[in-house]
């Protein structure tokens, strides 16, 4: 649990008393490919902090998987909007690979909140942190042309070029396999 307590430490001086409280409510978990985090039309009651893989935000259109957002080592996934509202979740997070999480369930975190400012500053930051990401993706998306999308990733998130399937990558990008095909290529030749 290392890699957590560095990760909070980022977000607020985190004390040993408030990791000894925190830790008593984290649960380790492990995910296989394919084992979901999230459900669709369910209520998203954890933050999940990415020790070990990653995972993908999907949505299904008509039938179709639209991947929304990837998740890796080092990241809360979630869905933002289901947690704090308690909305049913209009997508899926799944597994892509096996991964080793920290889930905090949300009646558990609001509780021991109360008992550290600290950790009701980490759990408010982690759901900015979440926010901003999802901001800048949409930013990327109304802005740049599919090619530059992709050299965009290939600059700020090149684990996505490198672990991310080509089907799934060209989804999250709007493109079909084909047209990524190419833009890689032409990326190569260069």
């Amino acid at each position: 649990m290392d890699d957590l307590l560095i990760f909070l430490r980022t977000l607020t001086d985190f004390s040993e008393e408030s990791w000894h409280i925190l830790s008593q409510i984290v649960k380790k978990v492990e995910y296989h490919k394919g084992d979901y985090l999230v459900q669709a039309d369910k209520v998203c009651h954890s933050l999940f902090f990415i020790s070990r893989g990653y995972c993908r935000a999907f949505h299904i259109q008509e039938g179709v998987e639209v991947n929304t957002m990837f998740y890796f080592e080092g990241e809360i996934a979630t869905n933002i909007n289901s947690y704090a509202t308690q909305v049913r979740s209009s997508f899926f997070i799944e597994a892509c690979e096996p991964m080793t999480v920290y889930r905090f369930d949300k009646e558990d975190v609001f509780k021991i909140s109360q008992l550290s400012p600290q950790i009701d500053m980490a759990g408010k930051r982690s759901l900015e942190r979440i926010a901003a990401k999802q901001e800048k993706q949409l930013e990327m998306f109304r802005l740049l042309s599919a090619r530059k999308r992709y050299d965009h990733l290939a600059i700020h998130q090149p684990e996505m070029l490198n672990r991310v399937s080509l089907s799934q990558l060209s989804s999250y990008l709007g493109v079909t396999r084909e047209t990524l095909s190419r833009i890689r290529s032409k990326k190569r030749s260069k």
